[in-house]
């Protein structure tokens, strides 16, 4: 997760093999942001309705099979290259670009690190 400028503010992790938006309610609890800007692969009810019971509006394409196609800002939704950006200045870092690391927790401590560094920039 980032924020308006494209810096980090939350990470994730999971295995490679499981869907990204199992991850996504962690990111968002506690959090209050005004919009949540994401790809079709997070376009599920229950997600909505969990950006909805945090206050914000939900800005994510719905994907091309459901029924009722929901809209939402194409204007806001350009923003989403942001977070693009800000893996491209992650993986920046050797490390984590490769990711050598088996454990999970050595992975993530080395990513706030880049984080750290990013927002020290």
């Amino acid at each position: 997760m980032s924020d308006g400028l494209g810096l980090p503010v939350r990470f994730g992790a999971g295995p490679g093999q499981e869907n990204d938006i199992k991850q996504a309610p962690g990111l968002i609890a506690g959090f209050c942001p005004g919009y949540v800007i994401a790809d079709r692969a997070y376009d599920a009810d229950h997600f909505m309705d969990l950006i909805y019971e945090a206050g914000a509006e939900p800005v994510i394409p719905p994907r091309r099979h459901r029924r009722y196609q929901h809209p939402y800002d194409k204007d806001l939704y350009k923003e989403r290259n942001q977070i693009e950006r800000l893996f491209a200045k992650l993986k920046e870092f050797r490390r984590i670009a490769t990711r050598y690391d088996k454990i999970l927790a050595n992975f993530l401590g080395f990513v706030k690190l880049a984080a750290i560094q990013l927002w020290l920039k």
